[in-house]
C-alpha cells in the first residue's frame, strides 16, 4: 500500500530500497513510542514539484527532537535537500512524506543516546478523510500537557488517537471529536478543527492541542479574506449551535464535517466561510490564484 520492491527512502545516511531497510528490535522508539515525526504534502505546481511549508514542518521536527532530547543533527536545509531526493528518486510529485527520528537500542528509561533519520514517502491520489463527516465526542481525551509535550510531535502520543479513531467507527461514525482535560474541545485524532457561527471563524486557543502547519495556514488564509477569527475554549455544546464546520491538517488538508453528535451543520458549504477557507488553501498550496478578495456575506 506505501510502498512496493522499487520504492527508495533514505535512511540513516543513505538511499536504499523500502523492502530491504532494517530496523533495531531492541530500539526505545520500538518498546516506547519513544520517536518524533512529520507528516508533509508535495504537489505540482506548473512543471514543478513543491513541499508545501518543508521549513516550517522541519523546524518543528528539530524542535520536537529537542523537546524530547534526542541528539538529533540535522539542520532544515539539509533535511529539505534529503526530501526533494527522495521524491526526485521516486518520481513523486502529488506525495506524502514521512520524516521520522529513530532511536537506538536502549531498554532503561532514560533519554536516546544516538538517533538514526528515516524519510518515506508514497503518492496520494486518495486523500486521508472525506468530506462531509459525521463526528462524535469521545470517550478519550487528549494527553495532559502536564504530563506530556503535546506542542511536539511524538509517535507515543498517537496511540490516543487510534483508541479515539477506533471507538468512533466502532459505533458508525467517520472520525472522532476529542476533548481536553478540562472538558473542553481539543482537535481530531490527527487534525485541528474550526467552526463558523454568525459570520466569525472558532477554533480551540493553544495549551491543550497540537498547534499544527495547517492550522497556522488557515489563520493566514482568514487573515487574508479579511474574516475575523476568535481562538478559545469552548465546550461541544457551543459547537453543536455552529452554522458549519472543518478538520484541518497536512494530510485532511481541510475537510467538511457534517455533524457533531447527530447535530448537522446547517449552513451551504458552498455559501459558507468554512467553504471559502477550503478553496483558498487549495489555491494556497498549488500556488494558484483565488478570485476572492473580501469574505462572504
Amino acid at each position: 500500500m506505501y510502498y512496493n520492491e522499487n520504492t527508495i527512502i533514505y535512511f540513516n545516511g543513505q538511499f536504499v530500497k523500502a523492502a530491504e531497510a532494517k530496523t533495531d528490535l531492541y530500539s526505545q522508539s520500538l518498546h516506547y513510542g519513544y520517536a518524533v515525526f512529520e507528516g508533509i504534502r508535495s504537489y505540482p505546481v506548473g512543471n514543478d514539484t513543491k513541499i508545501f511549508k518543508a521549513e516550517a514542518h522541519y523546524n518543528r521536527l528539530r524542535y520536537s527532537a529537542e523537546l524530547m532530547k534526542m541528539p538529533f543533527n540535522y539542520s532544515t536545509e539539509q533535511l529539505i535537500k534529503l526530501s526533494y531526493e527522495v521524491l526526485k528518486q521516486n518520481n513523486f510529485t502529488d506525495a506524502y512524506l514521512r520524516p521520522i527520528v529513530l532511536c537506538s537500542p536502549n531498554m532503561s528509561l532514560s533519554k536516546g543516546k544516538e538517533c538514526f533519520l528515516a524519510i518515506e514517502a508514497w503518492e496520494w491520489t486518495n486523500g486521508y478523510l472525506a468530506n462531509k463527516m459525521r463526528i462524535m465526542t469521545s470517550s478519550y481525551r487528549r494527553p495532559n500537557p502536564a504530563g506530556f509535550h503535546i506542542e511536539a510531535k511524538v509517535s507515543g502520543h498517537y496511540v490516543n488517537s487510534i483508541l479515539a479513531c477506533q471507538e468512533a467507527k466502532d459505533a458508525g461514525y467517520d472520525e472522532a471529536l476529542l476533548l481536553d482535560n478540562d472538558g473542553f474541545v481539543a482537535e481530531g485524532p490527527g487534525a485541528n478543527i474550526f467552526y463558523e457561527k454568525d459570520g466569525i471563524i472558532y477554533t480551540p486557543a493553544k495549551g491543550n492541542i497540537l498547534p499544527g502547519i495547517t492550522r497556522a495556514t488557515v489563520l493566514e488564509i482568514c487573515n487574508e479574506l479579511n474574516i475575523s477569527v476568535v481562538e478559545k475554549h469552548f465546550t461541544t455544546e457551543e459547537m453543536k449551535s455552529a452554522d458549519a464546520a472543518f478538520y484541518c491538517g497536512t494530510a485532511a488538508e481541510v475537510v467538511e464535517l457534517a455533524s457533531l453528535d447527530e447535530v448537522s451543520f446547517p449552513k451551504k458549504w458552498e455559501e459558507s466561510l468554512c467553504g471559502l477557507i477550503q478553496k483558498a488553501y487549495k489555491a494556497k498550496v498549488l500556488e494558484q490564484p483565488l478570485n476572492v478578495t473580501k469574505k462572504v456575506a
